[in-house]
Protein backbone atom coordinates (compact mmCIF):
# COMPACT_ATOMS: atom_id res chain seq x y z
CA UNK A 1 0.00 0.00 0.00
CA UNK A 2 1.25 3.49 -0.91
CA UNK A 3 -0.03 6.55 0.89
CA UNK A 4 -2.17 8.49 -1.66
CA UNK A 5 -0.30 11.76 -1.16
CA UNK A 6 2.98 10.01 -1.81
CA UNK A 7 1.68 8.00 -4.78
CA UNK A 8 0.20 11.13 -6.32
CA UNK A 9 3.60 12.73 -6.72
CA UNK A 10 5.21 9.78 -8.42
CA UNK A 11 7.59 8.70 -5.69
CA UNK A 12 6.03 5.23 -5.64
CA UNK A 13 6.67 2.40 -3.25
CA UNK A 14 10.29 1.94 -2.22
CA UNK A 15 12.35 -0.34 -0.06
CA UNK A 16 14.44 0.53 2.92
CA UNK A 17 17.49 -1.68 2.85
CA UNK A 18 20.60 -2.20 4.91
CA UNK A 19 23.46 -4.47 3.91
CA UNK A 20 24.24 -5.93 7.29
CA UNK A 21 27.35 -7.18 9.00
CA UNK A 22 25.94 -10.67 8.48
CA UNK A 23 27.08 -10.30 4.90
CA UNK A 24 30.64 -9.47 5.87
CA UNK A 25 32.33 -12.77 4.98
CA UNK A 26 31.11 -15.66 2.80
CA UNK A 27 31.61 -18.29 5.50
CA UNK A 28 29.67 -16.29 8.11
CA UNK A 29 26.44 -15.81 6.18
CA UNK A 30 24.65 -19.05 6.98
CA UNK A 31 25.68 -19.05 10.62
CA UNK A 32 24.55 -15.47 11.04
CA UNK A 33 21.17 -16.21 9.49
CA UNK A 34 20.77 -19.40 11.54
CA UNK A 35 21.64 -17.88 14.91
CA UNK A 36 20.18 -14.37 14.73
CA UNK A 37 16.51 -13.61 15.07
CA UNK A 38 14.88 -11.49 12.33
CA UNK A 39 14.69 -8.55 14.73
CA UNK A 40 18.44 -8.75 15.38
CA UNK A 41 19.25 -9.16 11.71
CA UNK A 42 17.40 -5.92 11.00
CA UNK A 43 18.82 -4.05 13.98
CA UNK A 44 21.05 -1.75 11.91
CA UNK A 45 18.68 0.68 10.18
CA UNK A 46 19.76 2.81 7.22
CA UNK A 47 21.70 5.78 8.50
CA UNK A 48 23.54 3.93 11.26
CA UNK A 49 27.03 5.36 11.91
CA UNK A 50 30.21 3.34 12.29
CA UNK A 51 31.00 2.89 16.01
CA UNK A 52 34.57 1.95 15.08
CA UNK A 53 35.16 5.62 14.17
CA UNK A 54 34.54 6.74 17.74
CA UNK A 55 37.65 8.73 18.84
CA UNK A 56 38.49 6.76 21.96
CA UNK A 57 41.87 8.34 22.70
CA UNK A 58 40.70 11.94 22.26
CA UNK A 59 37.52 11.23 24.23
CA UNK A 60 39.51 9.67 27.08
CA UNK A 61 41.82 12.68 27.21
CA UNK A 62 38.85 15.04 27.30
CA UNK A 63 37.32 12.94 30.08
CA UNK A 64 40.46 13.28 32.20
CA UNK A 65 40.65 17.03 31.63
CA UNK A 66 36.95 17.53 32.37
CA UNK A 67 37.07 15.52 35.57
CA UNK A 68 40.23 17.27 36.77
CA UNK A 69 38.88 20.72 36.03
CA UNK A 70 35.33 20.32 37.32
CA UNK A 71 34.89 22.27 40.60
CA UNK A 72 33.25 20.48 43.53
CA UNK A 73 30.15 22.65 43.45
CA UNK A 74 29.50 21.70 39.81
CA UNK A 75 28.75 18.15 40.94
CA UNK A 76 25.50 19.30 42.53
CA UNK A 77 22.20 19.40 40.68
CA UNK A 78 22.92 21.16 37.37
CA UNK A 79 21.13 23.94 35.54
CA UNK A 80 18.37 22.05 33.67
CA UNK A 81 19.35 23.88 30.50
CA UNK A 82 22.86 22.43 30.73
CA UNK A 83 26.30 23.62 31.77
CA UNK A 84 26.90 27.21 30.61
CA UNK A 85 30.20 26.28 28.94
CA UNK A 86 28.57 23.51 26.90
CA UNK A 87 25.60 25.65 25.88
CA UNK A 88 27.99 28.37 24.73
CA UNK A 89 30.13 25.85 22.82
CA UNK A 90 27.09 24.27 21.15
CA UNK A 91 25.62 27.67 20.25
CA UNK A 92 28.88 28.75 18.61
CA UNK A 93 29.23 25.41 16.81
CA UNK A 94 25.68 25.49 15.40
CA UNK A 95 25.97 29.12 14.34
CA UNK A 96 29.26 28.49 12.55
CA UNK A 97 28.50 25.14 10.92
CA UNK A 98 24.72 25.12 10.39
CA UNK A 99 23.66 28.75 10.29
CA UNK A 100 21.47 28.34 13.38
CA UNK A 101 20.45 31.44 15.31
CA UNK A 102 21.61 29.95 18.60
CA UNK A 103 21.60 32.06 21.75
CA UNK A 104 23.11 30.02 24.63
CA UNK A 105 20.14 31.03 26.75
CA UNK A 106 17.80 29.11 24.43
CA UNK A 107 19.98 26.00 24.11
CA UNK A 108 18.84 23.02 26.19
CA UNK A 109 21.16 20.00 26.48
CA UNK A 110 19.13 16.81 26.10
CA UNK A 111 19.46 13.06 26.08
CA UNK A 112 19.53 13.02 22.27
CA UNK A 113 16.93 14.22 19.79
CA UNK A 114 14.40 11.82 21.32
CA UNK A 115 14.28 13.78 24.56
CA UNK A 116 14.22 17.08 22.68
CA UNK A 117 11.13 15.89 20.79
CA UNK A 118 9.52 14.68 24.01
CA UNK A 119 10.11 18.03 25.71
CA UNK A 120 8.53 19.83 22.76
CA UNK A 121 5.60 17.42 22.70
CA UNK A 122 4.89 17.85 26.41
CA UNK A 123 5.10 21.63 26.07
CA UNK A 124 2.74 21.67 23.09
CA UNK A 125 0.34 19.34 24.89
CA UNK A 126 0.36 21.65 27.89
CA UNK A 127 -0.66 24.49 25.60
CA UNK A 128 -3.56 22.54 24.16
CA UNK A 129 -1.87 21.51 20.92
CA UNK A 130 -3.52 18.29 19.83
CA UNK A 131 -2.26 17.54 16.32
CA UNK A 132 1.29 17.34 14.94
CA UNK A 133 2.11 16.66 11.28
CA UNK A 134 4.89 14.21 10.42
CA UNK A 135 6.56 13.48 7.10
CA UNK A 136 5.25 10.54 5.11
CA UNK A 137 7.43 8.64 4.50
CA UNK A 138 9.40 9.55 7.58
CA UNK A 139 11.12 8.44 10.75
CA UNK A 140 9.35 5.93 12.98
CA UNK A 141 10.37 7.85 16.05
CA UNK A 142 8.81 11.21 15.27
CA UNK A 143 5.23 9.96 15.34
CA UNK A 144 5.90 7.61 18.25
CA UNK A 145 7.42 10.28 20.49
CA UNK A 146 4.64 12.81 19.97
CA UNK A 147 1.95 10.16 20.29
CA UNK A 148 3.48 8.97 23.57
CA UNK A 149 3.04 12.51 24.92
CA UNK A 150 -0.67 12.38 24.12
CA UNK A 151 -0.66 14.26 20.83
CA UNK A 152 -2.36 13.08 17.66
CA UNK A 153 -0.01 12.73 14.70
CA UNK A 154 -1.09 13.02 11.08
CA UNK A 155 1.05 12.00 8.08
CA UNK A 156 1.60 14.59 5.37
CA UNK A 157 3.04 13.62 2.00
CA UNK A 158 6.05 14.88 0.11
CA UNK A 159 7.00 15.76 -3.42
CA UNK A 160 10.49 16.29 -4.77
CA UNK A 161 10.77 19.70 -3.02
CA UNK A 162 9.64 18.68 0.47
CA UNK A 163 6.54 18.55 2.64
CA UNK A 164 3.39 19.64 0.80
CA UNK A 165 2.18 22.99 2.22
CA UNK A 166 -1.41 22.60 1.01
CA UNK A 167 -1.69 19.16 2.60
CA UNK A 168 -0.14 20.50 5.80
CA UNK A 169 -2.70 23.32 5.91
CA UNK A 170 -5.52 20.83 5.34
CA UNK A 171 -4.28 18.51 8.11
CA UNK A 172 -5.40 20.75 10.95
CA UNK A 173 -1.97 20.49 12.58
CA UNK A 174 -0.41 23.42 14.40
CA UNK A 175 3.07 21.89 14.40
CA UNK A 176 5.07 19.83 11.91
CA UNK A 177 8.24 17.74 12.30
CA UNK A 178 10.65 18.05 9.35
CA UNK A 179 14.04 16.79 8.15
CA UNK A 180 14.64 19.56 5.59
CA UNK A 181 18.40 19.29 5.08
CA UNK A 182 18.29 15.59 4.12
CA UNK A 183 14.81 14.13 4.30
CA UNK A 184 14.65 10.68 5.81
CA UNK A 185 14.27 8.35 4.05
CA UNK A 186 13.75 9.84 0.57
CA UNK A 187 17.13 11.64 0.54
CA UNK A 188 15.88 14.94 -0.87
CA UNK A 189 16.80 18.40 0.40
CA UNK A 190 13.93 20.84 0.77
CA UNK A 191 14.06 23.53 -1.90
CA UNK A 192 14.36 27.21 -1.00
CA UNK A 193 10.85 27.85 -2.29
CA UNK A 194 9.39 25.04 -0.19
CA UNK A 195 11.20 26.23 2.94
CA UNK A 196 9.75 29.69 2.39
CA UNK A 197 6.25 28.30 1.87
CA UNK A 198 6.40 26.27 5.07
CA UNK A 199 7.60 29.26 7.07
CA UNK A 200 4.70 31.25 5.62
CA UNK A 201 2.34 28.52 6.83
CA UNK A 202 3.86 28.68 10.32
CA UNK A 203 3.43 32.46 10.50
CA UNK A 204 -0.12 32.47 9.13
CA UNK A 205 -1.27 29.54 11.29
CA UNK A 206 0.65 30.62 14.41
CA UNK A 207 2.31 27.22 14.07
CA UNK A 208 5.65 25.64 14.88
CA UNK A 209 8.12 23.77 12.67
CA UNK A 210 10.33 21.25 14.46
CA UNK A 211 13.61 20.67 12.59
CA UNK A 212 15.44 17.38 13.09
CA UNK A 213 18.91 18.06 11.68
CA UNK A 214 20.03 14.47 12.14
CA UNK A 215 22.91 14.40 9.62
CA UNK A 216 23.17 17.96 8.33
CA UNK A 217 26.98 18.09 8.68
CA UNK A 218 27.55 15.35 6.10
CA UNK A 219 27.31 16.74 2.56
CA UNK A 220 29.81 15.42 0.00
CA UNK A 221 29.31 17.41 -3.21
CA UNK A 222 29.07 20.94 -1.81
CA UNK A 223 28.82 22.89 1.42
CA UNK A 224 25.84 21.77 3.51
CA UNK A 225 22.62 23.72 3.19
CA UNK A 226 22.01 25.84 6.27
CA UNK A 227 19.39 24.94 8.82
CA UNK A 228 15.80 26.05 8.33
CA UNK A 229 15.82 27.52 11.83
CA UNK A 230 18.20 30.28 10.77
CA UNK A 231 15.48 31.73 8.52
CA UNK A 232 12.97 32.25 11.35
CA UNK A 233 14.05 31.32 14.91
CA UNK A 234 10.63 32.31 16.27
CA UNK A 235 8.83 29.68 14.21
CA UNK A 236 11.37 26.82 14.17
CA UNK A 237 12.60 24.65 17.04
CA UNK A 238 15.94 23.09 16.12
CA UNK A 239 17.17 19.69 17.34
CA UNK A 240 20.40 17.77 16.78
CA UNK A 241 22.82 15.40 18.47
CA UNK A 242 26.19 13.68 18.29
CA UNK A 243 24.60 10.33 17.37
CA UNK A 244 25.86 10.30 13.76
CA UNK A 245 29.18 12.06 14.40
CA UNK A 246 30.29 10.34 17.61
CA UNK A 247 27.95 7.57 18.81
CA UNK A 248 24.22 7.23 19.55
CA UNK A 249 25.01 5.50 22.84
CA UNK A 250 26.36 8.76 24.31
CA UNK A 251 22.81 10.17 24.44
CA UNK A 252 23.98 13.75 23.97
CA UNK A 253 21.95 16.24 21.98
CA UNK A 254 20.48 19.72 22.03
CA UNK A 255 17.34 21.70 21.47
CA UNK A 256 17.36 25.35 20.38
CA UNK A 257 13.95 26.58 21.50
CA UNK A 258 11.96 29.59 20.27
CA UNK A 259 11.79 32.39 22.82
CA UNK A 260 8.14 31.87 23.71
CA UNK A 261 8.64 28.15 24.45
CA UNK A 262 12.06 28.21 26.12
CA UNK A 263 10.89 28.76 29.70
CA UNK A 264 8.30 25.99 29.62
CA UNK A 265 10.73 23.57 27.97
CA UNK A 266 13.37 24.19 30.63
CA UNK A 267 10.82 23.57 33.37
CA UNK A 268 9.79 20.32 31.68
CA UNK A 269 13.43 19.30 31.53
CA UNK A 270 13.88 20.04 35.23
CA UNK A 271 10.89 17.95 36.28
CA UNK A 272 11.80 15.14 33.87
CA UNK A 273 15.33 14.36 35.08
CA UNK A 274 16.77 17.32 37.05
CA UNK A 275 19.28 17.98 34.30
CA UNK A 276 21.73 16.11 32.10
CA UNK A 277 24.80 14.36 33.66
CA UNK A 278 27.37 17.03 34.51
CA UNK A 279 30.56 15.14 33.66
CA UNK A 280 29.26 14.18 30.20
CA UNK A 281 28.49 17.83 29.54
CA UNK A 282 31.87 19.06 30.72
CA UNK A 283 33.56 16.42 28.59
CA UNK A 284 31.69 17.43 25.42
CA UNK A 285 32.31 21.12 26.10
CA UNK A 286 36.06 20.42 26.28
CA UNK A 287 35.88 18.24 23.16
CA UNK A 288 34.15 20.98 21.15
CA UNK A 289 36.21 23.89 22.49
CA UNK A 290 39.53 22.21 21.62
CA UNK A 291 38.47 21.57 18.03
CA UNK A 292 38.27 17.79 18.48
CA UNK A 293 34.63 17.70 17.39
CA UNK A 294 35.44 19.48 14.11
CA UNK A 295 38.26 17.01 13.53
CA UNK A 296 35.89 14.13 14.17
CA UNK A 297 33.37 15.52 11.68
CA UNK A 298 36.09 15.78 9.02
CA UNK A 299 37.25 12.24 9.76
CA UNK A 300 33.73 10.80 9.51
CA UNK A 301 32.99 12.86 6.42
CA UNK A 302 36.02 11.46 4.59
CA UNK A 303 35.19 7.89 5.59
CA UNK A 304 31.51 8.09 4.72
CA UNK A 305 32.12 9.79 1.40
CA UNK A 306 34.59 7.05 0.45
CA UNK A 307 32.07 4.37 1.43
CA UNK A 308 29.34 6.08 -0.55
CA UNK A 309 31.61 6.17 -3.62
CA UNK A 310 32.41 2.47 -3.18
CA UNK A 311 28.70 1.66 -2.99
CA UNK A 312 27.90 3.62 -6.15
CA UNK A 313 30.73 1.96 -8.08
CA UNK A 314 29.66 -1.48 -6.90
CA UNK A 315 26.05 -0.88 -7.91
CA UNK A 316 27.13 0.31 -11.36
CA UNK A 317 29.39 -2.72 -11.80
CA UNK A 318 27.15 -5.47 -10.48
CA UNK A 319 23.59 -4.19 -11.02
CA UNK A 320 23.71 -2.31 -14.30
CA UNK A 321 20.92 0.17 -14.89
CA UNK A 322 20.58 1.11 -11.22
CA UNK A 323 19.72 4.77 -10.70
CA UNK A 324 20.83 6.52 -7.52
CA UNK A 325 18.72 9.46 -6.35
CA UNK A 326 18.77 11.77 -3.36
CA UNK A 327 21.47 14.30 -2.61
CA UNK A 328 25.09 13.27 -1.99
CA UNK A 329 24.81 13.45 1.78
CA UNK A 330 24.25 11.55 4.96
CA UNK A 331 24.68 7.86 5.63
CA UNK A 332 22.38 6.21 3.07
CA UNK A 333 21.52 6.36 -0.62
CA UNK A 334 18.39 5.72 -2.67
CA UNK A 335 18.94 3.06 -5.36
CA UNK A 336 16.31 2.31 -7.99
CA UNK A 337 17.01 -1.16 -9.38
CA UNK A 338 15.97 -1.91 -12.98
CA UNK A 339 12.64 -3.73 -13.52
CA UNK A 340 14.37 -7.04 -14.22
CA UNK A 341 15.32 -7.25 -10.53
CA UNK A 342 11.68 -7.46 -9.44
CA UNK A 343 9.02 -8.23 -8.54
CA UNK A 344 9.50 -6.76 -5.10
CA UNK A 345 8.33 -9.63 -2.89
CA UNK A 346 10.48 -12.16 -4.69
CA UNK A 347 13.53 -9.90 -4.45
CA UNK A 348 12.95 -9.42 -0.72
CA UNK A 349 12.82 -13.17 -0.15
CA UNK A 350 15.91 -13.86 -2.25
CA UNK A 351 17.86 -11.06 -0.56
CA UNK A 352 16.99 -12.44 2.87
CA UNK A 353 18.21 -15.89 1.88
CA UNK A 354 21.46 -14.29 0.65
CA UNK A 355 22.08 -12.54 3.97
CA UNK A 356 21.03 -9.00 3.01
CA UNK A 357 18.48 -7.47 5.39
CA UNK A 358 15.83 -5.40 3.64
CA UNK A 359 13.00 -3.17 4.84
CA UNK A 360 10.08 -2.06 2.65
CA UNK A 361 9.22 1.63 2.69
CA UNK A 362 5.72 0.66 3.81
CA UNK A 363 7.29 0.42 7.27
CA UNK A 364 7.87 4.18 7.05
CA UNK A 365 4.37 4.99 5.82
CA UNK A 366 1.05 5.09 7.71
CA UNK A 367 -0.64 1.72 8.33
CA UNK A 368 -2.56 0.43 5.37
CA UNK A 369 -6.37 0.64 5.41
CA UNK A 370 -8.19 -2.38 6.78
CA UNK A 371 -9.52 -3.11 3.29
CA UNK A 372 -6.86 -2.00 0.84
CA UNK A 373 -7.75 -1.79 -2.85
CA UNK A 374 -6.79 -4.84 -4.89
CA UNK A 375 -3.42 -4.72 -6.59
CA UNK A 376 -2.77 -5.68 -10.15
CA UNK A 377 -0.91 -8.88 -10.91
CA UNK A 378 2.84 -8.50 -11.09
CA UNK A 379 3.01 -5.30 -9.06
CA UNK A 380 6.61 -4.97 -7.91
CA UNK A 381 6.40 -2.15 -5.40
CA UNK A 382 8.55 0.14 -7.46
CA UNK A 383 5.86 2.50 -8.68
CA UNK A 384 4.61 2.73 -12.24
CA UNK A 385 8.05 2.26 -13.81
CA UNK A 386 8.50 -1.29 -12.54
CA UNK A 387 11.64 -0.47 -10.56
CA UNK A 388 12.35 -1.71 -7.06
CA UNK A 389 13.65 1.19 -4.99
CA UNK A 390 16.02 0.61 -2.10
CA UNK A 391 17.55 2.77 0.58
CA UNK A 392 21.02 1.37 1.20
CA UNK A 393 22.84 2.15 4.43
CA UNK A 394 26.62 2.17 4.03
CA UNK A 395 28.25 4.19 6.81
CA UNK A 396 28.58 1.33 9.31
CA UNK A 397 30.31 -0.99 6.81
CA UNK A 398 33.89 -1.11 5.56
CA UNK A 399 34.44 -0.65 1.82
CA UNK A 400 35.16 -4.37 1.40
CA UNK A 401 31.95 -5.31 3.14
CA UNK A 402 29.97 -2.84 1.04
CA UNK A 403 31.32 -4.32 -2.20
CA UNK A 404 30.68 -7.86 -1.01
CA UNK A 405 27.15 -6.98 0.10
CA UNK A 406 26.32 -5.51 -3.31
CA UNK A 407 27.56 -8.70 -4.97
CA UNK A 408 25.19 -10.68 -2.73
CA UNK A 409 22.34 -8.35 -3.63
CA UNK A 410 23.16 -8.66 -7.34
CA UNK A 411 23.08 -12.45 -7.06
CA UNK A 412 19.68 -12.26 -5.35
CA UNK A 413 18.40 -10.00 -8.13
CA UNK A 414 19.53 -12.44 -10.83
CA UNK A 415 18.50 -15.81 -9.48
CA UNK A 416 15.07 -17.19 -8.51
Amino acid sequence: HVHPAYQKHGLGRELITTITDAAAEPRSILSAIDTESPARALSRPPGSPDPALFPRAAWAAAHRRALAGLPHHALGYPDPRGLPELRSAVAALLTRRRGVAADPGRVVICSGVAQAMTLLALTLDGRGGQTVAVESPGSFEHAALFAAAGLRTVPVGLDTEGLLPADLAASGARAAVLTPSHQFPSGISYSAARRSALLTWARDADGLLVEDDYDGDFRYDRAPVGALQGLDPRRVAYTGSVSKSLAPGLRLGWLVAPDDLAGEIVERKRTMDLGHPVLDQALLADFVARGEYDRQLRRCGRAYRQRRDVLLRALAEHIGGTEVTGIAAGLHVIASLPPRCGPQERLLARAARAGVAVRPLSDYLPPRPSSPPPQSDGEDGGGNDGRVRLVLGYAHLTPNRIAYGVRLLAGAARHP
